[in-house]
């Protein structure tokens, strides 16, 4: 099913409803934005979904068959391959992905088993992380504030990206210098109590090199920094609640 072409019948070639995928695929997230884009489509009629990635030819079937919204085939095209869906009338509706993701919850375990590091689990994958907050030359694992930026700088690199490839603009480069400064690490150390341990300012420069108009990176750039997860959590008060057990 996956090798068949779709050939678009004369005329309707503007007909269709489309989803730029950019450079997603299937599990990086482009099927929420094929379950939001697939709500305003009326039944019968078609979705045109955009993506560079090539694995989606391959990938994008089997959610078709699980929803029920036929997979019509593919065409390629200059820099992109185009994959039709027809919006089905029985099945699993193609929002319940797009409800199921605003309830999602990340999940991480951290275990320490003595000295000066401890080790993240999440998913497949692990790392080591060292103290809070070092001020030695090298250390063996990163400190965990770090960590921090350094989650910041990538969702805010790949964030870019990910906008710039949806609009086809090209990006060659992208490079995110970080700097921050904590309020007063003495607290954490517990030899202060005034002020907080946390940083009291994060700043900046991202470094872009595309073709694109400078007034278009810009507009992507301020698109980033607003729905940066990341960002988002270090700039509003999340509500925190964590516990303790003895065992």
């Amino acid at each position: 099913m996956s090798e068949e072409y779709f050939s678009v019948p004369a005329g309707d070639e503007d007909k269709f409803h489309v989803c730029e995928g950019g450079n997603l695929d299937c599990g990086s997230g482009l099927l929420l934005i094929i379950s939001k884009a697939m709500t305003a489509v009326p039944e019968g009629e078609v979705l045109e979904i955009r993506s560079t990635e090539i694995s989606v030819k391959e990938d994008l079937p089997s959610w078709c068959r699980m929803t029920q919204n036929p997979y019509l085939g593919w065409q390629p095209a200059e820099n992109h391959g185009k994959y039709f869906v027809r919006h089905g009338t029985g099945g699993k509706k193609p929002d319940d992905d797009y409800l199921k993701a605003r309830e999602y919850v990340w999940r991480t375990r951290v275990y320490w088993n003595g000295g000066m590091q401890a080790k993240v689990f999440c998913r497949n994958h692990s790392w080591a992380t060292g103290q809070p907050a070092s001020f030695d030359v090298k250390d063996d694992a990163p400190s965990a504030v770090e960590y921090l930026l350094g989650a910041l700088g990538s969702c805010l690199a790949m964030g870019f990206q990910i906008r710039a490839s949806r609009r086809n603009v090209g990006i060659e480069q992208i490079e995110i210098s970080l700097n921050g400064k904590i309020d007063n690490i003495f607290v954490f150390l517990g030899a202060e109590t005034e002020g907080h341990s946390g940083f009291k300012a994060i700043i900046g420069e991202a470094y872009v090199k595309s073709d694109a108009a400078p007034e278009t990176l810009e507009q992507l750039w301020h698109e980033t920094l607003a729905a940066s997860p990341v960002l988002n959590t270090l700039a509003r008060n999340a509500e925190i609640s964590i516990g303790m057990k003895v065992v």
